[in-house]
């Protein structure tokens, strides 16, 4: 059974027990994975690792560090950032302590839970960047060079994933609680609400990734297909069409990938023609490492797809394990590899949803969270 499949199991009522139950399940998969990767045995011999054989990208949709479950990772030697934890080359934009105030991002203790910080952060095609403080229960707006331009309060009462339309409407999901889609216009008053739940989408807890494509909503469903629930002004969609993977941000394809070998770091990438729904490639893809997840799939305005994994950083060790993030950049045609760049992984035990988003001129926003605060760095490909 994948995480998500483990994740419908948990039905607590709360909102912070639904979380720490699906936490704690993908926690457990991931890091039983990474631990029999280490271990000498053929790859035939593996169990499947979480994306196997379906169509994967920015999961686990609730993340918690790999790294800080296996070391227990929760002090602040775990979380503070050190010069040697920012790739070389790598902009750092924006920095936040926690908190309620207006340089604050909020991060939230549970007694019996994990810690709970930003869920997701987007790029508008402004370059002006969202981060789902819903800790705080608001939107945060930053300019592309990380300074503060706004605060919006959130009408969701679990929101986890955001985009943000070319017009600069931000739709934001509510998967658990609410079940859900807000339509808040640029102004910060709410347009509309879509239901997530209906044809194609019987269960709130199944949206993998909220998404747009032009005035198009679109919810993502177990990793697969994505289910059309309305319009960005508001209006639902009473058909619900489907359609056969992620959009790209250059309005060619609809992209999938699926991980083949994790052992050997393969992957594979497809692109269908948005226009007429015909099959352009598929590509087999290696991050030249073992990998131990897919956790992102994004693309560009020229039309070039990132894929990024977890992987085994350099150094580490079974008593001191260690994680990066390896993106890879493709091309839009034929899914040929054009540069890759990595950093290190989260190491804080904070659930979060999408912490990797992809702006329109290609580089890539990470939100790296610390016990400290959190800051927001960009990363390009080589």
């Amino acid at each position: 059974m994948g995480v998500l499949g483990q994740m419908w199991l948990v039905r607590a009522m709360t909102r912070r027990q639904k979380l720490a139950g699906a936490v704690g399940l993908g926690v457990l998969a991931v890091l039983i994975g990474w631990l029999l990767m280490r271990s000498p045995q053929p790859a035939s011999g593996l169990p499947a690792v979480e994306g196997e054989g379906q169509p994967v990208a920015n999961a686990p949709d609730i993340n918690r560090s790999p790294v800080a479950a296996a070391t227990g990772a929760n002090s602040a030697d775990a979380g503070t950032p050190r010069a040697t934890d920012v790739a070389p080359g790598a902009e750092v934009i924006a920095r936040f302590g926690w908190g309620s105030g207006d340089e604050a991002l909020g991060r939230e203790h549970q007694p019996e839970g994990n810690p709970e910080g930003p869920m997701s952060l987007t790029v508008g095609a402004d370059g002006s960047i969202f981060v789902l403080d819903q800790v705080n229960q608001r939107l945060v707006r930053l300019d592309a060079k990380g300074k503060r331009l706004s605060s919006t309060p959130l009408p969701l009462q679990a929101a986890q994933d955001v985009v943000v339309t070319k017009d600069g409407t931000a739709l934001v999901m509510d998967r658990l609680v609410d079940k859900a889609v807000a339509v808040i216009g640029p102004d910060g008053k709410q347009k509309g609400e879509l239901p997530l739940e209906g044809k194609g989408l019987t269960e709130g807890g199944a949206s993998t990734g909220l998404f747009n494509d032009g005035d198009d909503v679109l919810v993502e469903r177990e990793h697969g297909d994505l289910v059309r629930i309305g319009k960005s002004d508001g209006t639902k969609d009473t058909e619900r069409g489907e359609v056969p993977g992620r959009p790209s941000k250059d309005g060619a394809n609809y992209l999938t990938a699926v991980i083949v070998d994790p052992v050997q770091g393969l992957f594979s990438l497809t692109a269908i023609a948005k226009a007429n729904l015909v099959h352009r490639f598929t590509r087999q893809v290696s991050f030249g490492q073992a990998i131990l997840a897919l956790v992102m799939l994004d693309s560009d305005a020229a039309g070039l797809s990132y894929v990024g994994a977890h992987a085994e950083a350099p150094g580490s060790t079974p008593e001191a394990p260690r994680l990066a993030i390896v993106v890879l950049c493709l091309d839009g045609r034929d899914g040929a590899t054009l540069g890759r760049t990595s950093f290190p992984a989260n190491a804080v035990a904070d659930e979060s949803f999408r912490e990797l988003s992809v702006g329109t001129d290609g580089s890539i926003l990470f939100l790296r969270r610390t016990t400290e605060g959190a800051q927001l760095e960009r990363h390009r490909c080589q």
